[in-house]
């Protein structure tokens, strides 16, 4: 199986080319190429396939790494719209890529950055995640509030003064089951400064706590701006593998950074289809 390893602010994922559309990927098969010891390695798997949807040449079928499909994934689209561009499956350097949560526009620079159409964010309900205390007894959790934001997939967004560089996210956040009943991807971020930066951490779920997350990333910026009064503006967010740009508008939302393929090659799976796979790769290009 032919592969590309790439990421977007550190969030990784591997890219299998699939233009026939043949790839038959079980959640078993993504949880063996995604594993961080006996796989390729990734936060999720992106196959590249060929769309069904009018208005787009390519559909994103993204799988988080535990083998759960996804409705969107800010950072994967960037990288899948740069590998489009590299490998020549595009003619053009803006185009729309499809994926569960519908056409996302894309503008890929000469740079590497990769503007994407983020579509807008819808703001629900307001909730709660509860994390592991790092103070107290043992066992002890402290409650976050924050606001239900819509990207295309769910996130609950946590705007707080606390030291998000030391909660504990090696476990996914408690949230309402009610309010979200397929999960939730949850943020944590620092009330916006007057120039509008902020800094942001992320549970996806399927995933765990991943270096970056762009629709997570999208979510966290708006309401980090609710927080602070307001509804549009650019947003600088920093998040522990890289800086993103959210602009948000009364009508979308845009999310710009970099995009950046590492390595190619090919790999094998070996087990059992119910309990894969060890991965061996039968080759690989350097890494950059």
């Amino acid at each position: 199986m032919e592969y590309v390893l790439g990421h977007g602010t550190e969030n990784d994922f591997v890219l299998l080319p699939d233009a026939e559309g043949r790839l038959d990927l079980t959640p078993a098969t993504v949880r063996a190429l995604c594993h961080r010891r006996r796989g390729l390695g990734a936060d999720g798997v992106l196959r590249v396939a060929p769309s069904e949807v009018p208005g787009a040449e390519w559909f994103m079928d993204y799988r988080n790494a535990d083998g759960s499909l996804a409705e969107m994934c800010g950072n994967g689209v960037r990288v899948f719209a740069r590998y489009l561009v590299e490998a020549g499956l595009v003619t053009s350097t803006e185009f729309a890529v499809a994926t569960r949560a519908g056409l996302r526009s894309v503008v890929v620079g000469d740079a590497g950055e990769v503007t994407v159409d983020m579509g807008p964010a819808v703001v629900g309900a307001e909730s709660t995640a509860i994390v592991p205390s790092t103070a107290g007894p043992v066992g002890s959790v402290t409650s976050f509030p924050g606001v239900a934001v819509d990207v295309g997939n769910p996130h609950l967004a946590c705007v707080t003064s606390a030291d998000v560089d030391a909660l504990d996210l090696t476990v996914a956040p408690g949230h309402d089951p009610e309010l979200f009943p397929h999960g939730v991807n949850v943020e944590f971020l620092t009330p916006l400064t007057d120039t509008l930066t902020t800094r942001l951490r992320v549970h996806e779920r399927g995933s765990g706590e991943t270096r970056s997350c762009g629709t997570g990333t999208v979510a966290g910026a708006v309401a980090g701006l609710r927080a602070a009064g307001g509804t549009t503006g650019t947003v600088t967010v920093t998040t522990p593998g890289g800086v993103l740009r959210v602009g948000v508008t009364p009508a979308t939302t845009t999310l710009t950074g970099p995009a950046v393929l590492i390595a190619r090659g090919e790999v094998e799976l070996a087990g059992s289809a119910d309990e894969p796979y060890a991965c061996t790769r039968v080759a690989e290009a350097a890494r950059a």
